[in-house]
């Protein structure tokens, strides 16, 4: 942005000095013709002191037009006045003296100055006239030799018209230019207001990244409480009570106390690895249908219903993200049957397919009305199966429930086949 104000600076300077010698070439081409028509006076020319009074008269006219109003050059129809009446000065003092070519040279400037379009050329055509006239000698001399004069005049056109058209390419390359550079300063004006807008919005996006981040953690968080102390506690609690009710048969109280010791073991060491965001244990050592078929067993000896597994397709390693989702969701699904359904029989069934792997937990228990939304979603009031459809649709799958009263209930919860390591 310094950079093109600078030059367009420079250009402004250029134009100005530029324009401060063109206003005053004039007074040095009449200070000149006045020194040599009064050193070395031309043959048959006007007395001295009439040429200079009419040199005079001419630098007034000059004054006036350009340096005490300078802003009438941009009045079209004074300047076409103005060089009208510089041109007559000029004939008259080449006519009186043709030292004054001098100051008709002028003519040839401010013709692209005052005059419109090819006004400028006709105004050129009728300065080369003056100019050959008086290198030709003056008016008599021209009049005899005026092959010569023609010769003087056709040099002095063609001369003049080719400065003058490469000094219309240069002002309209300068003109161009300068409006590039313009341009240029109002698109760096424009690109350091979006850099400090976008820093702005940088700012923002770090904070509401850091606050989707928190509450990310805080929601993961609540989950792996869920998954882990709840369904622990729940368990826990389930298996005292029911040491309560045995406490006169010693090895029922002692299998239900060591249960729950189990239990307690287990949620603690979950709760740790929830706390570090590392995958559940049973993961980090053996595969996922082994898993579910480890859970089951275990689940079916806590709570004395029987829960069978299988798996179809072809089980391959998954993303861990997908594989801690449907670990989680079958026991939050085996949670949930636990403590509401009073089921029989319990089956669980992981499918492996080409896109999606699908895990359905189904038992034949009392089943609830689907048609009463909260029911539907807290079938207990509490974190269930909203947790497990956070962590469900976190990945890019989706949670079916299906049950009606006395009918069980059926959950499948289906998500993308993101590959893992096989290793």
């Amino acid at each position: 942005m310094t950079s093109s104000s600078n030059e367009a600076d420079r250009l402004d300077s250029w134009l100005a000095r530029e324009a401060g010698l063109y206003r005053l070439l004039p007074y040095a081409g009449l200070a000149v013709g006045a020194l040599l028509a009064t050193v070395a006076p031309a043959p048959g020319g006007l007395p001295v002191t009439v040429t200079l009074a009419m040199a005079a008269a001419a630098g007034c006219w000059v004054a006036w037009f350009l340096t005490l109003h300078p802003a009438w050059q941009s009045r079209r129809g004074l300047m076409v006045v103005y060089y009208v009446g510089l041109l007559a000065f000029a004939a008259a003092l080449v006519f009186a003296n043709p030292w004054y070519a001098f100051f008709a040279w002028v003519g040839f400037l401010h013709a692209f100055l005052a005059l419109p379009g090819k006004w400028a050329f006709a105004g050129v055509v009728a300065t080369a006239v003056l100019v050959a006239t008086a290198q030709a000698g003056g008016l008599v001399s021209a009049a005899t030799n005026w092959p010569l004069w023609l010769v003087l005049v056709l040099f002095n056109v063609l001369v003049a018209s080719g400065v003058s058209w490469f000094r219309l390419v240069a002002e309209r390359q300068s003109t161009h230019r300068k409006l590039l550079v313009e341009e240029l300063a109002a698109a760096n004006r424009q690109l350091a207001e979006t850099v400090r807008e976008n820093e702005g919005l940088h700012a923002q996006l770090i904070t509401q990244a850091r606050e989707a981040g928190v509450l990310d953690e805080r929601q993961r968080m609540a989950r792996e409480i869920h998954d882990t102390l709840a369904q622990g506690l729940t368990g826990i609690i389930t298996q005292l009570e029911a040491a309560e009710q045995t406490r006169d048969r010693s090895a029922d109280w002692r299998r239900h106390v060591d249960n729950a010791l189990s239990l307690a073991r287990e949620s603690l060491t979950e709760a740790r690895r929830s706390v570090r965001a590392v995958r559940p244990e049973p993961l980090e050592t053996a595969r996922l249908p082994d898993v579910l078929s480890e859970l089951g067993g275990r689940w079916s000896a806590l709570h004395g219903v029987p829960a069978s597994v299988s798996t179809t397709g072809t089980p391959r390693p998954l993303h861990p993200e997908i594989e801690v989702t449907l670990l989680r969701a079958a026991q939050e699904a085996l949670a949930n049957v636990a403590r509401h359904a009073a089921a029989s029989r319990v089956g669980l069934t992981l499918s492996y397919m080409s896109d999606v792997v699908t895990l359905d937990v189904r038992d034949d228990g009392t089943g609830f009305d689907v048609t009463d939304v909260p029911a539907a979603r807290e079938p207990d009031g509490g974190y269930g199966l909203t947790a497990m459809r956070q962590r469900v649709t976190r990945v890019g799958g989706r949670l079916d429930v299906e049950s009606e009263p006395g009918g069980g209930t059926a959950v499948s919860a289906s998500v993308p086949a993101l590959p893992g390591s096989a290793g």
